[in-house]
């Protein structure tokens, strides 16, 4: 009973955060800004729906309906692992990629990294 609360809970807030990056993507100006609200909001909207994939398998186990349900847990935190790490990691390379490219933030005014070249 509170394993199905719980996993609608969790669903609804990573729900919402999901709903964040999309609202994020649409309405901010820049690349850099439109890609660090997906980023962020799906990297917790993810974390939140795997958390509810997480409890409702353990509740499921507890419960002693099946036995697959620990090995479906276990799948789904490996692919939200997987997840973070390339999300954040292909966000800084696609920002870099930009930035060499030339394009700049909305209202930037000083461009700090314009001598850095690696």
């Amino acid at each position: 009973m509170i394993g199905e609360a719980l996993t609608y809970v969790f669903l609804v807030i990573g729900t919402a955060f999901n709903t964040l990056g999309i609202i994020g993507l649409l309405r901010f100006p820049d690349v850099y800004t439109r890609m660090h609200a997906t980023t962020k909001m799906t990297t917790f909207g993810t974390t939140f729906t795997v958390l509810s994939v997480v409890v409702y398998a353990v509740a499921m186990f507890l419960g002693g309906n099946s036995v697959m349900f620990p090995s479906l847990a276990l799948h789904t935190l490996i692919a939200a692992f997987i997840l973070a790490f390339t999300n954040a990691i292909g966000s800084h390379a696609l920002a870099r990629g930009v930035h060499k490219s030339g394009c700049m933030p909305e209202p930037s005014v000083v461009d700090r990294l314009e001598g850095v070249r690696p």
